[in-house]
């Protein structure tokens, strides 16, 4: 078992009993966490937490369908990784599957490690997905530290200005601007300027 493994989970959703407790039964031994729902309106009532997770969700099923599921979960921003299970494969389904976000599109009778594979991969992106997330805010922040002096030079050092260009359109002298540049790399947290430009490339993204 891997470390994305033991704080990932994956949430079954399938109107089949059979098909839940095989798939929970093949999670189980493969040492990540399971949670299964019997219709997309349970699991949709539930909203369990989406950090971390992925789910493996069958496409047709009486209520709400695995298809209209996913379109939900797009519509009110979440990024979970959804891998589509179906036994009636076609293109067109398959394109509208991807229109809608669908990581992975799995046709029944499917091999196991194929799927643990494809869920692996999922919550893999899933947290790296996160990790950037968080260095990205985490940059914004550092960012909303500084003065709009401060941003002007920062803005300024990053699309390659030197500091007597800096001065000159700012309208200050270049002692000032050597200071408000030491304060912008100490509040950013950047040893070099290729880290600010680094930096600030991030925050854009």
């Amino acid at each position: 078992m891997t470390s994305e493994d033991a704080d990932a989970i994956v949430y079954v959703v399938d109107d089949d009993q059979g098909a839940r407790d095989s798939l929970e039964f093949l999670l189980d031994c493969a040492g990540i966490k399971v949670r299964s729902f019997a219709s997309a309106d349970a699991f949709l009532r539930a909203w369990p937490p989406l950090v971390g997770a992925c789910l493996v969700t069958d496409v047709r099923m009486p209520g709400t369908s695995g298809m209209e599921l996913a379109e939900e979960l797009k519509r009110r921003g979440a990024t979970v990784p959804v891998l589509m299970i179906t036994g009636h494969a076609d293109v067109p389904l398959a394109i509208q599957a991807m229109k809608v976000g669908v990581s992975d599109f799995i046709e029944k009778p499917f091999d196991d490690e194929l799927l643990l594979s494809a869920i692996r991969k999922a919550l893999a992106q899933q947290a790296e997905g996160q990790v950037a997330q968080a260095e990205r805010q985490a940059i914004l922040d550092r960012i909303a530290t500084l003065s709009g002096r401060e941003r002007e030079v920062m803005d300024a050092l990053v699309a390659g200005a030197a500091n007597k260009v800096i001065a000159y359109d700012l309208g200050i002298s270049a002692r000032t601007v050597e200071v408000y540049r030491a304060n912008v790399m100490l509040k950013m947290q950047a040893k070099t300027l290729s880290d600010l430009v680094r930096l600030a490339m991030t925050a854009r993204a």
